[in-house]
This record gives structure tokens, C-alpha cells and sequence, in this order.
């Protein structure tokens, strides 16, 4: 059997191929565009990313025994807004994870409707990134669009929507709609009560590795695939990421370096901190995880190598770097707002402790480290529970930077394991799709024998100490500058 991941990514579709015994047989991406329409804002056309997924399909299928396909599942980017009418028409491009317009709704979620009862409903408090918000403000601002709401969907449901028919979402995506209750697992009535919308508009809850249909016959005739091929219902792309590192079970961690940052800790148990700086979510596998996100990480060093210095020779910028835990430049990667832990959409990106020595090495060495740092704030909020962890996997573009694994190790005092397939939420998608064809009984089971682990990044007493020191400043800059906001 062949199973297809499907990572709906921000800027671009991976497709991976994989097959029972967990080996990649393709790796396929397509990009898309991304709109600003006004500052702040982020918006994608869902039909691009439907067009792009079926001719990447198409590409990633050509050469193998196409009768072999069994299973496709996702790992997709979290909390966009889906909207669609009764004819099943997109009545405006989706409203994506890292747009900044809501601010005046998550105040009135926070402080009117009140942190305490979002908590109680749904486990969390609401930040910009969060669908619900998104929904009131398309209710205020386009009344003639929300009145046309037929259908509510997050994006990678969108494509298990044209492909299988089936309104379906996944528990672990659905947790950052703050619209379910996330211990319960089913949608908050309160919650659609607020936002003014009913549960049919809401597609039905499933596990990430459960079957939510086939393939629909027009589209399995189009892409040459059998019509018998079942659609996973998958996950958001953290959940699918942890699932593709093997972070799944009690007490794992992973870190994802990707457009955004992650911190991600799985539990058996339910558990909500008690100022909601980390998310409380439903996970892949069939339990909880706690997770911090940081709007900008990788995306960060892409920004300053890209846009600032003009090149896209990561590595040769990283070359130079030679003084680690001295660097007296600080960076806050604040560049599209941030989410955990200070839920502030108007925070904003700064340098600070320049000086008339400081190098561009140093600028770059800061950005790296400004992210960890950023991670690390979430760290501390998972330390204050008693959470005690030891080691993490990591993923992500940035997880390819030898000297980026070195900094997260040694400013979190961690072991970094590094895994034989980084390829994140796209692999965690073909995982689950195996478990749902039947391949493997549970989600750990599929963790445990495909996951390995091929190096550690052990953290060096003498740089934990230094990171100590220089973690301590960092944290007192944003408390100090949010009123400059």
C-alpha cells in the first residue's frame, strides 16, 4: 500500500509518498500566492490551493503502480477562515493564521465575554490568529458575506471537502477555531452562540486518523487513482509535524522552525495553565498537547537574509558565527505580532544593543537567537507546571541549520534529537493515513517504528550558562517596549 501526506502549508502544498514500511518514495511542491491587502492582513484563495494540490498529486503519482494508493490525509495550516455559500461556492479568500485584523475582536472576547468563561468553553482565550474572531469580525465588517454563510471550514478541510465530499475537521485543527470544547471534544454551544452561527454550519468531529470518505468519482477519475481511496480526516500542521517526529504518548516535545515556531508537548492528560499562554489542544493521536506559537521563526532569518541583506545564502551568513552566548544584540522576532506567550497582534520586531562594533554576523546571530529565546518563553510556561522536559525533537525549514539546532539546545538546556525525515506535517499526514487504511492499529505504534532518530545536540554546560544570562535580559526588552506599540 501507498499513502499520500498532504501538507497545506502558507506559501506552498508539500505532497509525500510514502509506503507501508515508511519509506519516501516522492516528495512534490507547489506554491501559491499569498495576498496583503492591507496591513496586517493575510489571505488566501482556497481554489488555489484545491488546483495546485491536484496537479501536484497528478506529478507525485505518475510513475508508481497508482492502484497501490490507499489512503490521503493532511497536516494543514491552522485556524483560516473557510467560508462557503449554499452552492458550495468560496464567498471570500480565507481569512489565514497569521492575519492581524481582529484586535477588536479578541478584546471583546477577552474582556467583555471574559478570559475565564472562553477558558471554561473551549480551554483557551482568544488570540488574532483564532477563527472565532475572524467570524465576528466578518459578521460586523461584511454582513452581505456572513449572511451567506452556508459552510465553516478550516483549510485542509477545505480539500478533503472537494476531494471526498465529506464536511468533515479533525479535533486537533478544530482546537484553534476557539469554537470546541477541547477536554469534550465536540463544538462549545456557547461559543456558537456568541459568534451567531448554528452547528450545521460547522463540519462534523472526527479523530485525525479516522476515515471521513473516498475519493469523489470525477476526482479519482481525474487524478488516475482508484475510487475505493480513503480520505483521512488529518490534523493541523503542528499536530501532524509532532506525528511525523514522534512526539506523541506523554511528555514528548517538539520544537518546529518553520514559517512559524512551535513549541509542542504532548500529554495523556487534559491540562490548561492558568494565564492560557499556551494553547490547550486536542492531539493527533487520540490525546492532549500544550503548545506554544511563536507568528514568526524561520521566517524571521528568511526576512533579514532575503529582505535585508539581499541574499539567499543561509548557510554563509551562519558561517561567520563564532561567539556564541557573548552576542550583546538582541533581536525581538516579533514581525507579524505574536502569540504565545504575550497575545499582543501589535507587538512588532526590534534590534537593540547595537553598537559601533557590531558586525553583520552578529545581526544574523541575533535573529537565530531572538527565536529561541521567544521559544524558550513558552518553555518556562510548561516548566511552571511541573512539566519536566529533558529533550526534543525538531523540525522545520530552520531545523536544516547545524548552528540553529546548537543555539535551541544550549538557551533551553535541552537535548535536541534530530530525526532521519524532517519533512514534518507532510509525513505526519501519510502516517495517519496509514493508520486509518489499517496499516498500523494506533498512531503510536506507526511513531515508534517509523521515527528514528539519527543525532543529538547535547547542550554544553559553559554556552547553558552564558544563554542563561543573556535569556534573562531578553525577557525583561517586550515588558519594557509594549507601550511603545
Amino acid at each position: 500500500m501507498l499513502f499520500i501526506g498532504v501538507d497545506l502549508g502558507t506559501s506552498a502544498v508539500k505532497l509525500l509518498l510514502m509506503d507501508e514500511e515508511g519509506d519516501i518514495k516522492k516528495i512534490v511542491s507547489r506554491e501559491y500566492p499569498l495576498f496583503f491587502p492591507h496591513p496586517g492582513w493575510s489571505e488566501q484563495k482556497p481554489e488555489d490551493w484545491f488546483a495546485q494540490s491536484m496537479e501536484g498529486i497528478k506529478e507525485l503519482t505518475a510513475e508508481c503502480d497508482k492502484s497501490q494508493v490507499a489512503g490521503i490525509s493532511f497536516g494543514g495550516q491552522m485556524h483560516g477562515l473557510v467560508a462557503l455559500d449554499a452552492e458550495d461556492n468560496v464567498i471570500r479568500p480565507a481569512i489565514l493564521w497569521n492575519d492581524g485584523r481582529t484586535g477588536e475582536e479578541t478584546d471583546y472576547l477577552n474582556t467583555v465575554i471574559g478570559k475565564d468563561k472562553l477558558s471554561a468553553y473551549t480551554a483557551n482565550i482568544a488570540f488574532a490568529g483564532f477563527t472565532a474572531p475572524k467570524i465576528l469580525w466578518m459578521k460586523k465588517n461584511e454582513p452581505e458575506n456572513f449572511a451567506k454563510i452556508a459552510k465553516i471550514m478550516l483549510p485542509k478541510d477545505y480539500l478533503a471537502y472537494k476531494l471526498s465530499g465529506s464536511f468533515c475537521t479533525d479535533v486537533s485543527d478544530a482546537s484553534g477555531m476557539l469554537l470546541m470544547d477541547v477536554k469534550n471534544r465536540c463544538w462549545s454551544k456557547e461559543m456558537l452562540d456568541i459568534c451567531g452561527i448554528t452547528e450545521e454550519m460547522l463540519p462534523k468531529l472526527y479523530e485525525s486518523y479516522e476515515v471521513v470518505g473516498t475519493l469523489n468519482e470525477d476526482i479519482a477519475k481525474e487524478l488516475g487513482l482508484p475510487a475505493e481511496v480513503k480520505v483521512i480526516a488529518g490534523a493541523g500542521d503542528n499536530a501532524a509535524a509532532a506525528v511525523g517526529t514522534g512526539t506523541v504518548g506523554d511528555g514528548r516535545c517538539n520544537i518546529s522552525l518553520g514559517t512559524s515556531g512551535t513549541i509542542f508537548i504532548s500529554s495523556k492528560n487534559f491540562g490548561v495553565d492558568e494565564h492560557n499562554a499556551l494553547h490547550s489542544f486536542a492531539h493527533a493521536d487520540g490525546y492532549y498537547h500544550l503548545m506554544g506559537c511563536m507568528l514568526s521563526a524561520a521566517s524571521c532569518n528568511k526576512w533579514w537574509n532575503e529582505e535585508i541583506l539581499k541574499t539567499t545564502d543561509f548557510a554563509a551568513e551562519q558561517a561567520g558565527i563564532q561567539k556564541l552566548g557573548e552576542n550583546n544584540v538582541f533581536f525581538l522576532p516579533y514581525l507579524m505580532g505574536e502569540r504565545s506567550p504575550h497575545n499582543n497582534p501589535d507587538a512588532r520586531a526590534m534590534f537593540i544593543g547595537m553598537s559601533m562594533d557590531t558586525t553583520r554576523e552578529d545581526m544574523t546571530q541575533a535573529v537565530l537567537e531572538g527565536v529561541a529565546f521567544g521559544l524558550r518563553d513558552s518553555l518556562e510556561v510548561a516548566r511552571s507546571l511541573g512539566i519536566k522536559i529533558e529533550r526534543t525533537k525538531i523540525c522545520g525549514g530552520g531545523a536544516k541549520s547545524p548552528l540553529w539546532k546548537k543555539i535551541i539546545a544550549n538557551v533551553m538546556n535541552m537535548k535536541v534529537d534530530v530525526i532521519e525525515s524532517e519533512e514534518g506535517p507532510a509525513l505526519g499526514g501519510a502516517m495517519l493515513a496509514a493508520v486509518g487504511c489499517g496499516a498500523y492499529p494506533d498512531v503510536e505504534t506507526i511513531a515508534s517504528k517509523l521515527v528514528k532518530v539519527i543525532d543529538t545536540v547535547e547542550p554544553e554546560k559553559e554556552l547553558v550558562d552564558k544563554y542563561e544570562e543573556k535569556y534573562q535580559k531578553f525577557r525583561k526588552i517586550y515588558p519594557t517596549v509594549k507601550c511603545l506599540y
